[in-house]
């Protein structure tokens, strides 16, 4: 546990009381503040109450007098679409707003820190899509390279219930655009953008908004090292406002899309193979088209983002290379979870947008496509680009037909998970891949996608030969 600094004796406001909520109401009273808590779902409460923890409705009048802060979990609007009324409350009576993120670059660091001989490193990673990925890429290399290694963020464990930083030790942190844009403290030494396309529009009032609460990571956080993905205009111009110049090597660009050029430092994939320039000569390489755990040219942009990571820390290129092999891969992120009479089963259900999806079809030839859901601002139509790589498409949801109806490709109605393997395992040929990539939310039918990638899953197991 990261033991919060600064509110010793003082009373502070925690907004949700999930994963994160109920670390940083840990993490408050550790460091011999008073957590005020409160979630409008009983069974939270109840839970955090069985913990020995205040808990208060902060919706009331008045009960933001007297409180220090107000920390909001990552789900909670703090301002678009709306703000909830708690923070509006705590804004009026001038009440700062934090999150758990903002709480533990105020504390994470400590005076034990004088007696390391390396001290401790974050690496924080955000961007649209292949955050995670590169994350967890990050973390088995560092980990298979001897480094100790933390996980956390919005993926393993809370922020604040990782443990305290030791001699050489690194937390890499996977951080989405709502902890993002309300941390009121971002000092990683690392920060990675992998890419950005539009997701969780309303929640930034669009592109705009979105891609200003990814930006803070750089422009306020000051990493010493920025990694950067310039496939998209928004990061080639981040990557331009973080640079002093052409060969200024605190910035390092990665692409897939093309060979990278300049007295700079680069990191590039093409035709599966990544490459390392630095001041115009390259300084190492990776075959990756083997490496099962990264398939397509989405996860080559991972690896090329995870390496340039973890080469800012010095890590040799060999060391990296060797770790990426045995790497394998997340769950519902273009994982392979049978194959079965020549035919690959692969659950993407991680694939909760169009532009996720498109770079899962175009990892694979020859493929049953399980797609539909609660489908996303800005339709699917970019998803007919693919078209050329599918056989057939099977579509879920309960909007099934209307999302159908949008693809150019052959398909059918199946509305349900069973429905749909059980045709595409039935119509599936040697050298077929069955593919869910959903490119919509599952909040239709599945309380998240990991609900839905683990039926995926298990309709798959069931169907196949013993």
């Amino acid at each position: 546990m990261i033991p919060v600094k600064g509110f010793s004796g003082q009373k502070v406001a925690v907004l949700g009381l999930g994963r994160s909520g109920l670390a940083t109401a840990r993490a408050l009273r550790a460091g011999g503040a008073e957590a005020l808590c409160w979630d409008d779902n009983p069974a939270a409460r109840k839970k955090a109450e069985a913990e020995g923890f205040i808990c208060t409705d902060l919706r009331r009048n008045g009960v933001c007098d007297g409180v220090a802060s107000l920390i909001v979990s990552p789900g909670i609007p703090h301002l678009y679409p709306e703000p909830n009324p708690v923070v509006v409350a705590a804004l009026e009576a001038g009440v700062p707003v934090d999150n758990d993120i903002g709480l533990f670059f105020r504390s994470f660091a400590g005076p034990e820190w004088n007696t390391f001989d390396i001290p401790p490193r974050v690496i924080a990673v955000t961007g649209s899509n292949g955050k995670s990925t590169t994350a967890a890429l990050i973390h088995h290399i560092l980990t298979e390279a001897g480094r100790e290694s933390q996980l956390a963020g919005n993926i393993g464990r809370g922020v604040l219930d990782i443990d305290p930083g030791g001699n050489g030790s690194v937390v890499v942190l996977e951080l989405s655009s709502y902890q993002t844009e309300l941390a009121r403290a971002l000092t990683p030494d690392v920060a990675v953008f992998t890419n950005l396309s539009p997701d969780h529009l309303d929640r930034h009032e669009g592109m705009g908004g979105y891609f200003a609460a990814k930006r803070r990571l750089f422009a306020e956080g000051g990493p010493d090292r920025a990694v950067i993905g310039v496939d998209e205009t928004e990061g080639a111009f981040l990557a331009g406002q973080m640079a002093e110049g052409p060969a200024d090597d605190r910035v390092i660009r990665i692409s897939v899309d093309r060979k990278l050029t300049g007295p700079g430092w680069q990191v590039f994939a093409r035709k599966g193979f990544l490459s390392e320039y630095r001041k115009g000569r390259q300084a190492g390489s990776i075959d990756l088209r083997g490496i099962k755990g990264l398939p397509g040219a989405h996860n080559h942009q991972n690896a090329c983002a995870a390496y340039a990571a973890c080469r800012a820390l010095g890590l040799a290129p060999r060391v990296i290379e060797q770790a990426m092999h045995s790497f394998p891969g997340l769950p519902h992120r273009s994982q392979i979870i049978a194959e079965a009479n020549g035919v690959t089963y692969v659950n993407d259900s991680k694939a909760t947008n169009v532009d996720s999806a498109l770079k899962a079809l175009n990892a694979f030839d020859r493929i049953r496509w399980i797609c539909g859901g609660l489908e996303k601002d800005g339709g699917i139509a970019a998803l007919n680009e693919a078209g050329e790589r599918v056989l057939k498409a099977y579509v879920i949801g309960r909007e099934a037909a209307s999302f159908g109806m949008q693809l150019k490709v052959d398909n059918a109605v199946c509305t349900d998970m069973a429905s749909a393997v059980e045709q595409a395992m039935a119509d599936a040929q040697p050298g077929d891949t069955v593919l869910l990539a959903p490119a919509a939310a599952s909040f239709d039918q599945y309380d998240n996608f990991e609900q839905r990638g683990e039926d995926f899953a298990e309709q798959v197991r069931q169907r196949l030969p013993e």
